[in-house]
């Protein structure tokens, strides 16, 4: 492990950016529905404006991840803060879909920045214990959901518009960005260790490397999907849909809190099997209840995804630690991509349910309220139920790494 005097520093700092990176899912989770309202923008647009991240992010975390070892951790974090600061300000003042479209893109960008900059540079000031800190720093995702979404549900209470709620992300990330100006980094720990460029790139074609890349795309549909949708699936079954996500996410800032003894015990394959299984389940209960089980059913679903996404690149950090940056880049940019493409595909899925649930001849924008909300709440859970194949065929995908690595592992200690 390289010696790095500001550890402890770089590591809150780092919190801090992606601090704001879920902030802003937060937040924009709470007003998705209003802006729709506000702009008049129907399901399929908001779909495309919220999957508009999720494509930014990919971008950004793959360019990133070839170009960190190039041109140093720091830069691409001040980077991702002058991305930050335009896309709020952008949102803040956006006048229709083109502005809502093009303020969340640059925010999606900024946000796959700081992945990119910011899971090798855990990755290399915990070198000894990658899977446990990548979940420490990965609670702050959640936590800045739980944070954005309280502050949503409040600041509504108080007639305080949705402009000043997406302004407030201004504030930690003016914070990160004086702070990462101010400290020194050290070099990635693939450099550090000198494993080729060559050798990183060769790496790549793993099968390992390549089958967890497409698991990637299951673990990250499942978890972000749902939750950047919840109040717009739910909000006709229940009163506190927003709140549901918040639970949700609480849930998942504890068990990623508590990640040390639960992965040193049941092992990073272990823990993305139990994690599989309670999505699955908790997925079950979000598309098939009402009432108070929908709020377990939220504890459930939590409990299952708060591992997946530092687990799977700590799995990959601890396992093929000659991908580099690169690798820990492609997953996480493989995982927002494939929520970027679900999304888009959602949010046309959904519109086309409505239409399927309206009286016969009665087109969506035709519809009396009642008709429509009635068509919502059937229409919502439908699209959780669609979803909930994933996390099913993660359980076999799942069981079936967790005893090839067992047995790989009995194999090399003969």
């Amino acid at each position: 492990m390289q010696t790095t005097p500001q550890r402890n520093q770089l590591f809150v700092s780092s919190c801090l950016a992606l601090l704001v990176t879920s902030l802003s899912f937060g937040i924009r989770a709470g007003i998705l529905s209003r802006l729709g309202v506000e702009f008049e923008l129907n399901t399929a647009q908001l779909g495309t404006i919220a999957s508009t991240a999720f494509w930014g992010f990919p971008l950004a975390v793959i360019v990133g991840g070839f170009i960190v070892d190039i041109i140093g951790m720091k830069k691409l974090l001040l980077l991702a803060f002058a991305f930050h600061l335009l896309g709020i300000l952008l949102t803040v003042f956006a006048s229709g879909y083109w502005t809502l479209f093009f303020s969340t893109l640059l925010i999606g960008i900024a946000n796959g920045t700081v992945e990119a900059a910011c899971n090798p540079l855990v990755a290399t000031i915990y070198a000894d214990d990658k899977t446990t800190k990548l979940n420490h720093f990965h609670l702050w995702f959640p936590g800045g959901i739980v944070i954005g979404t309280l502050l949503v549900f409040f600041l509504d209470k108080a007639g305080i518009g949705w402009q000043v709620q997406v302004g407030l992300m201004a504030i930690p990330t003016l914070l990160y960005g004086y702070l990462f100006n101010k400290l020194s980094f050290p070099v990635t720990e693939r450099v550090a260790s000198g494993i080729s460029t060559d050798t990183m790139y060769k790496s790549l074609l793993n099968p390992l490397f390549l089958v967890m890349i497409v698991l990637m795309f299951g673990t990250a549909i499942t978890e972000l999907f749902t939750g950047q949708w919840i109040d717009v699936l739910l909000k006709n079954v229940s009163d506190n849909a927003i709140l549901l996500l918040t639970i949700e996410t609480g849930i998942m800032v504890i068990g990623r809190g508590l990640a040390g003894p639960v992965v040193h015990k049941f092992s990073p394959t272990g823990v993305l099997l139990m994690s599989a299984i309670l999505s699955a389940l908790g997925l079950y209960m979000l598309g098939h209840t009402t009432g108070n089980l929908l709020f377990l059913g939220a504890v459930i679903f939590g409990m299952g995804v708060c591992y997946f996404w530092p687990t799977m690149l700590g799995f990959v950090s601890e396992n093929m630690p000659e991908t580099g940056a690169v690798g820990l880049n492609l997953m996480g940019g493989a995982g927002m991509f494939a929520v970027a493409v679900y999304t888009f595909f959602m949010g046309d899925y959904y519109d086309r349910l409505l239409g399927n649930h309206l009286p016969a001849g009665t087109a969506v924008n035709q519809a009396t309220p009642e008709m429509l909300n009635e068509a919502k709440k059937l229409a919502g859970p439908e699209v959780l139920n669609v979803t909930l194949v994933i996390p099913v065929i993660l359980i076999g995908a799942f069981a079936l790494l967790f005893f090839y690595m067992r047995n790989k592992k009995t194999t090399e200690a003969i």
